[in-house]
């Protein structure tokens, strides 16, 4: 089983790649959208990532901002459907 860890680093390399940002280091609590690191067609490269990397189905009533707002709640959302 992957860790909590191994997780918060495959999804901060897919942001750093996706985005081609020079900012490598983004922080757990940085805000993705608001800092415009990812935008709404980001956001759905971003679900089918983590449909593929994490086997994680987003229904549509998941589809929430507080979800996917930074690498920290995109973890908790992870856990929660573990």
């Amino acid at each position: 089983m992957i860790t909590q860890i191994e997780t918060k680093g495959k999804i901060k390399d897919y942001i750093i790649n996706a985005t081609l940002s020079d900012n490598k280091a983004i922080a757990d609590d940085t805000l993705i959208f608001e800092t415009g690191l990812l935008d709404s067609m980001g956001l759905l490269f971003l679900i089918e990532y983590l449909k593929e990397e994490f086997n994680v189905e987003v229904s549509d009533e998941e589809l929430l901002p507080e979800n996917f707002e930074s690498v920290n709640s995109i973890i908790k959302f992870i856990e929660g459907k573990l």
